[in-house]
C-alpha cells in the first residue's frame, strides 16, 4: 500500500491494545471495544491507524515478544477486515514487526530509531515499507530522569542525520524514513515548546515529519488538566503543526484533529 504524502497533512489513529496505556488506561484492552474504536478512527477520518501492543509511557516496563504479538496481531487483522486504511506497528521488535507486516501492515514506527533490535534494519531493508524512525532520550523506563540539551533542536537534528547516515550505510535510503522529534520522550515542558516553534527546521533533513503530541503531559502541565481532558489543546497543536509543514500527526481524538488540520489547511491556502 502506498502512503501518499505531501498533498495533506495526515491524521494517524492510535490503536493502544495494551493494558496500561498513559491515554486510555487499557480502555482498548478487548476485541469488542478496539473494534469499535477502528470504526470510529475511520469514520472519522483517519489516514493511518498505529496499533501499539507495549507501553511506552514514562517509567514503563519492557513486554515479551509473545505478549506483544498476542496484542497487536488480533488488531491488525481485525482492522483489515473492517477497513483497507494504512497500517502502522508501534514496535521496537523485528520480529513483532515482521509478523505484524506478514499480517497486513504497512509502515514500521520504530521509537527506538531501530537501535534497539539489530534486526531490525534487516527487515526494513528487505520489506521496503516506509519507516517512522524517533528520537529519545534513554528509554521509557529512564527518559523522563532529568533531560537535559544545549539546544534540543540541534541535538535532535544531529540524531537523525546519524541514524540517517547509518541507515544509508546499511543499504537502507534517506527516502524510505519518516522522522518524529520525540514529544514527551526524554523533553521537559520547555523542550517540547521548543520543538513544536520551531518544528519547520527538520525540513532540512529533506523527511516527512510525524509530530505526537496527543494528550502528552506538558498540555497537562500547562494547562492543568487531566488527560481525558487534554483534546481541544491537542487540536489547537495540530492545527498550528499543519500550518507549518508536519506530515503526520499521531493522535487518540481523531475527528477533532481532523477538523482542526482542515481548516488550517483551507487558511493556508487561501488568497
Amino acid at each position: 500500500m502506498r502512503l501518499e504524502l505531501g498533498s495533506k497533512v495526515l491524521v494517524m489513529g492510535i490503536l493502544n491494545v495494551t493494558p496500561d496505556s498513559f491515554s486510555d488506561g487499557g480502555r482498548f484492552f478487548s476485541n469488542s471495544t478496539f473494534a469499535a474504536q477502528i470504526d470510529i478512527m475511520v469514520e472519522s477520518g483517519a489516514d493511518i491507524i498505529d496499533v501499539g501492543g507495549e507501553s511506552t509511557r514514562p517509567f514503563a516496563k519492557p513486554v515479551s515478544i509473545e505478549d506483544e504479538l498476542a496484542r497487536v496481531l488480533p488488531a491488525i487483522r481485525l482492522i483489515r477486515q473492517r477497513a483497507t486504511i494504512p497500517i502502522s506497528i508501534d514496535t521496537t521488535k523485528a520480529e513483532v514487526a515482521r509478523k505484524a507486516l506478514d499480517e497486513g501492515a504497512d509502515i514500521i514506527n520504530d521509537i527506538s530509531a531501530l537501535r534497539f533490535d539489530q534486526d531490525m534494519i534487516s527487515l526494513v531493508r528487505e520489506s521496503g515499507v516506509p519507516v517512522i524512525i524517533m528520537h529519545m532520550k534513554g528509554t521509557p523506563s529512564d527518559m523522563q530522569v532529568d533531560p537535559h540539551y544545549d539546544d534540543v533542536v540541534a541535538e535532535i537534528k544531529d540524531f537523525f542525520k546519524e541514524r540517517l547516515a547509518w541507515a544509508a550505510e546499511n543499504g537502507v535510503s534517506a527516502k524510505r524514513f519518516i522522522i518524529d522529534p520525540g514529544i514527551g520522550f526524554g523533553k521537559t515542558v520547555e523542550h517540547n515548546l521548543s520543538i513544536l516553534k520551531r518544528v519547520t527546521e527538520f525540513s532540512e533533513l529533506r523527511c516527512p515529519v510525524l509530530i505526537g503530541h496527543s494528550r502528552k503531559a506538558f498540555i497537562g502541565k500547562l494547562l492543568g488538566t487531566e488527560v481525558d481532558k487534554r483534546d481541544v489543546a491537542t487540536a489547537a497543536v495540530s492545527a498550528l503543526c499543519a500550518a507549518k509543514g508536519v506530515s503526520i500527526l499521531r493522535v487518540h481524538d481523531v475527528e477533532k484533529t481532523v477538523q482542526a488540520v482542515r481548516i488550517a489547511e483551507a487558511i493556508n491556502g487561501a488568497d
